[in-house]
């Protein structure tokens, strides 16, 4: 079978399953000719994220510290300050990323004081001249178009699996609900991230369905974070066992295959992966990655790993906008305007480790 390169939107499980089970090499030539003719080989977009509202979330989501419905170690927090949050913004724009990410343990947006406090970290970030994301739930079509209005650039709302697999690991929040906050976020003129969780005991079709409808979404997600399940002790899936590195290598090639143009973000788990790994997916188009030392609430990858990573890989951060969602680069004219030499600082290289 022949890909067409150009986004399609038709895509069919059938077809999914069939790229998705390429030999390897065939597989990951194929990801890799694709990514070659849509991105900069030797680039990948660095983004941070940071919680800023943690724990005690009403979300019954089995793979979730921060769920109130389950004994773990996260204990809620109150919502940060926008001061408390510009400084971790400005430490991570200093160690090289230049996406800012804001996740909040709510399951949907309610209008007030705590809104308004993220939209004024919103803009706080634009101003040092970084992309700004967030993730706070679910949205109606006023908040969606405030967050606009404020300068965001991406929000992340995650299918997590499959249609058909989703009531066994989330029943707090529908699948189509999800659906629509994506379709509003998409009206208001917000770059889409969303993605999914692999490992969760779903099955190979699960995983390619999952694929499948997020490359069927009209326009294709700026970002797709693929993630692989962290273990959570208190959670329904502790105990699930470890998901196998091929998988999310082959995940990865697939969605690169089929989104063509989308930034394919190496996500959750990578803490786990080897060097070889992690190199070996961004062979299969990963193009981005969470960058710092704490995911949410799960360990990450820290920076000076990192450094060293890219510099032997031989890639190298991408800069500001430099994505070729066309969302993208529309937000950048829209929300504040960063102050003075904020955008040149956001775009510096990474200086190699000593």
């Amino acid at each position: 079978m022949t890909e067409q390169h150009a986004p399609r939107h038709d895509w069919t499980l059938a077809e999914i399953k069939e790229i998705h089970g390429l030999p390897l090499t065939e597989l990951l030539l194929r990801a890799q000719t694709v990514h070659r003719e849509n991105h900069p080989p030797d680039q990948v977009q660095l983004c941070t994220l940071l919680s800023v509202k943690t724990g005690g979330c009403r979300e019954d989501c089995s793979y979730c510290s921060q769920s109130s419905k389950y004994d773990t170690d996260v204990q809620p927090e109150r919502l940060l300050s926008v001061e408390e949050v510009l400084g971790t913004a400005r430490r991570a724009r200093e160690a090289g990323s230049t996406r800012f990410c804001m996740g909040a343990a709510w399951r949907d947006v309610k209008d007030g004081p705590a809104f308004d406090r993220v939209l004024d970290m919103v803009r706080g970030v634009r101003e040092l001249g970084l992309e700004a994301c967030a993730t706070l739930g679910m949205l109606d079509d006023g908040q969606a178009h405030a967050l606009a209005e404020a300068g965001l650039t991406a929000y992340n709302h995650n299918l997590d699996t499959s249609r058909e697999y989703y009531g066994e690991v989330i029943t707090t929040r529908t699948y189509d609900e999800r659906l629509q906050t994506i379709t509003r976020v998409v009206k208001a003129g917000i770059s889409v991230c969303c993605g999914g969780i692999l490992g969760m005991g779903e099955s190979l079709d699960d995983r390619c369905e999952l694929i499948r409808t997020l490359a069927t979404l009209d326009p294709h997600p700026g970002s797709v974070p693929i993630n692989a399940l962290v273990p959570i002790e208190g959670t329904p899936l502790a105990d699930v066992p470890k998901l196998d590195s091929l998988d999310l290598v082959r995940a990865i090639a697939t969605a690169r295959i089929v989104m063509p143009k989308t930034q394919v973000r190496l996500s959750a788990g990578r803490a786990e992966l080897t060097r070889e790994a992690q190199i070996l997916c961004f062979m299969a188009g990963a193009s981005s990655i969470f960058y710092g030392d704490k995911l949410l609430t799960t360990g990450n990858p820290d920076v000076l790993a990192d450094r060293q990573l890219l510099e032997d890989a031989g890639m190298k951060p991408m800069q500001p906008y430099a994505s070729p969602d066309p969302t993208v680069q529309a937000t950048k004219s829209r929300g504040p305007v960063a102050t003075k030499g904020a955008v040149s600082l956001a775009a510096r290289a990474i200086v190699p480790a000593e």
